[in-house]
């Protein structure tokens, strides 16, 4: 099963580092959402990456990028719901229920389905599916190997994601929350966490 990180919404002294460590680790992919932020920070970010991880990235804005650094691909969400004009290449979407995913699954390369569990990183977000709704989703061909699962995703419940039948799990409180981007300068609680999520989904 993939294994998806979405960044933080902010930028942080380490990140470059957390993330180049995370690639070498086994990461699939990282989703690198910034919202609200200016272009020359993720064009900052992305120079202190090694090229060769770059095709295993998405961006959520700041579509450009794609092709300047040779990324893997777009992501599109509310904020930016469509693809440039005669864009080619992957794509991936958000969807917030299973109606969205049967639509969107379509025209996208993946789409991320939340959220399934209680939200780590946002507060009073809570699941929207029951566990004999996502089963009944995966019995009916809704969720298969283009569905990731996003919303609560830890050690304690990533099996819970394979046994529904998601082709992978993004993850984004379970890992940051284990680094405090505002005084720590040792990540290394934060690669152990991603070593135990990384083991149970594969």
């Amino acid at each position: 099963m993939k294994l998806i990180l979405i960044t933080t919404p902010t930028y942080f002294v380490e990140e470059d580092k957390i993330i180049t460590a995370l690639f070498e680790e086994g990461l699939d992919t990282l989703h690198l959402r910034k919202p609200d932020t200016a272009p020359m920070f993720a064009e900052r970010l992305l120079t202190l990456i090694p090229e060769q991880y770059h095709k295993r990235i998405v961006v959520h804005g700041h579509f450009y990028l794609k092709d300047e650094y040779k990324l893997k691909g777009i992501h599109l969400n509310g904020r930016n719901p469509n693809p440039p004009e005669n864009y080619k290449g992957h794509i991936s979407c958000s969807c917030h229920s299973l109606d969205e995913v049967k639509e969107r699954k379509q025209t996208c390369d993946y789409v991320f389905l939340s959220p399934v569990f209680n939200s780590i990183s946002k507060m009073n977000y809570n699941s929207a599916y029951t566990a004999e709704e996502l089963r009944a989703a995966d019995k009916a061909g809704i969720i298969d190997k283009k569905v990731i699962a996003l919303g609560g995703i830890d050690v304690d419940n990533i099996l819970e994601v394979k046994d529904f039948g998601f082709g992978g799990a993004a993850i984004l409180g379970a890992l940051w929350n284990k680094f405090d981007t505002r005084c720590d300068r040792d990540y290394r609680l934060l690669i152990e966490h991603f070593r135990k999520l990384k083991k149970l989904a594969d």
